[in-house]
């Protein structure tokens, strides 16, 4: 009697083993690819077609600039190179937060990617601003966040705010005490800002983020690189300011109102605003992947008089930050080497 019971204990413990490696190699086709990959690449990120056609000129012009290779994968186009010696692949977004959130989660899925360097313009927040000129903000944050309220029935300046968002701001201004980049919170109109939670590997619950920081190591590199590249000029001859350092704002929206303008500069301190980098910052921070973020300005998204010229300067903005973007490209190679 023992016999029979014996095996079937082994033609358990059998189906008990094929399960589980069944199971185990059934999990190994989800979650992150890992690649085996000594030398990953840099990606070189644009929004759209103004931003990357300044950047495909620029490496027509070098030499050590090649593409040898274009996929489109789900209708994303990925050129294929290198840079000095060193794999890049070079692909455009898409404007906006979706787009950017998108599409660079999908490269991060598809190549070995652990830098990436985006080039594009932006509107000019910072008074001192001219179409040319270059920001490189170490710290991005999402703009149009934000509650919506009704106002206090027959009281001027008051709005029912939910519970929620009055909690939220208990916290927010308890942190303004302990980061100095936190923002300072305050309302334009029914718009009251809010922060998204997010969640990474290694965390337990989602967190507050008031933003995002660009790698620390990037920053330095791009001061190198504004010490190292030949002057920027404007076609008319103009020299162009370049600051590495400040905030930079992100949203959903294509900012053309000086009132709006003069809020950013009061609540986040920022330098420009546009539509797609705390997005990407977002999804290098989530995947733990070096990012930084140039951006040149085009217009002064509302702080003009009259009509926006962002439609006059996109190309020749464009054109100025992938100057800066090479020579950063540069540093980042001869890191590399050492």
């Amino acid at each position: 009697m023992k016999y029979p019971n014996f095996f079937k204990l082994l033609l358990l413990i059998s189906v008990c083993q094929l399960s589980t490696h069944t199971f185990a190699k059934q999990e190994a086709k989800y979650g992150p690819r890992e690649f085996a990959v000594d030398n990953k690449w840099t990606a070189i990120v644009a929004a759209f077609a103004p931003e990357i056609n300044a950047i495909n000129h620029a490496f027509s012009q070098l030499n050590y600039a090649k593409i040898e290779k274009t996929l489109s994968i789900r209708g994303i186009k990925y050129q294929l190179g290198t840079y000095k010696g060193e794999p890049v692949v070079v692909f455009t977004t898409g404007i906006s937060v979706p787009n950017a959130a998108m599409t660079m989660q999908m490269a991060l899925d598809y190549f070995p990617i652990d830098k990436v360097v985006m080039m594009g313009i932006a509107g000019g927040i910072n008074p001192e601003f001219s179409p040319g000129d270059i920001s490189v903000p170490e710290r991005w944050y999402f703009h149009d966040e934000s509650v919506y309220a009704n106002p206090v029935p027959n009281n001027n300046g008051d709005y029912i705010l939910p519970d929620f968002y009055e909690q939220a701001l208990k916290a927010y201004k308890a942190r303004e005490k302990t980061d100095p980049h936190a923002p300072s919170y305050q309302n334009f109109g029914y718009i009251h800002p809010e922060e998204m939670a997010v969640i990474k590997h290694g965390w337990d619950h989602p967190k507050q983020m008031p933003y995002f920081s660009a790698t620390p190591e990037l920053i330095e590199l791009t001061r190198q690189a504004v010490k190292a590249v030949s002057p920027i000029n404007m076609p008319s001859g103009k020299s162009i300011k370049i600051q590495v350092g400040g905030n930079g704002v992100t949203g959903s929206v294509f900012l053309d109102n000086a009132d709006y303008r003069n809020w950013l500069q009061k609540v986040y301190k920022a330098q420009v605003s546009e539509m797609e980098s705390a997005a990407v910052g977002q999804v290098c921070f989530v995947n733990d992947v070096d990012w930084v973020i140039i951006r040149s300005v085009s217009d002064l998204a509302g702080g003009q008089q009259g009509k926006n010229v962002e439609s006059v300067f996109d190309g020749i903005a464009s054109g100025t930050g992938t100057k800066l973007m090479l020579g950063l490209l540069d540093q980042i190679v001869e890191l590399e080497k050492q």
